[in-house]
């Protein structure tokens, strides 16, 4: 699988991608991608939609948190990905090429293959599968320092099911 959500900096990325490399299945998030219809003209594309929204979801789960971020994830791992990918590109894409591209891109269809693929790397599909929500408070006031730097706090967190109409767990910490 090409998708690696928590250590794509602290792994080689050559390395990650090379190994990963398979044909196409429900699995891939590439094939998912491609799905996505690219709204942008045809004249001056130097990158195709899939790559663009690869290259932002990798870096934003590496912690990429602007255009320049993405941009500077992008240079990064431009030969990993290319030489993995097999795609030919001169340069990386720069934070314009990513405001443009997502200035055009369909959200709603965006949406939709994450979608359809985050249900895919589950056995089975999302057939009963119960939804949970999550919320979690704290109490004002209750936030204190402690030695090792961290925070202690009164919490309460509630799991809610939705179908069912009852929350299912409620803790405090």
């Amino acid at each position: 699988m090409y998708f690696l959500l928590y250590l794509v900096d602290e792994l080689d990325l050559s390395e990650v991608l090379l190994q990963s490399r398979s044909a196409a299945t429900d699995l891939d998030l590439i094939s998912y991608l491609r799905s996505i219809p690219d709204a942008r003209m045809r004249r001056g594309v130097r990158f195709p939609a899939w790559y663009l929204l690869l290259v932002a979801v990798l870096g934003i789960l590496s912690g990429c948190q602007s255009l320049r971020d993405l941009e500077r994830f992008a240079i990064r791992h431009h030969s990993a990905l290319t030489e993995a990918l097999g795609l030919e590109l001169r340069r990386p894409p720069s934070d314009s090429s990513f405001r443009y591209f997502f200035q055009q891109v369909d959200v709603s269809a965006l949406c939709t293959a994450i979608r359809d693929w985050t249900i895919a790397q589950i056995p089975g599909g999302a057939v009963d599968l119960d939804q949970l929500v999550c919320d979690g408070k704290t109490l004002r006031g209750s936030i204190e320092p402690t030695a090792g730097g961290g925070s202690a706090f009164i919490a309460q967190v509630t799991l809610y099911s939705a179908p069912l109409g009852v929350a299912y767990c409620c803790a405090e910490a």
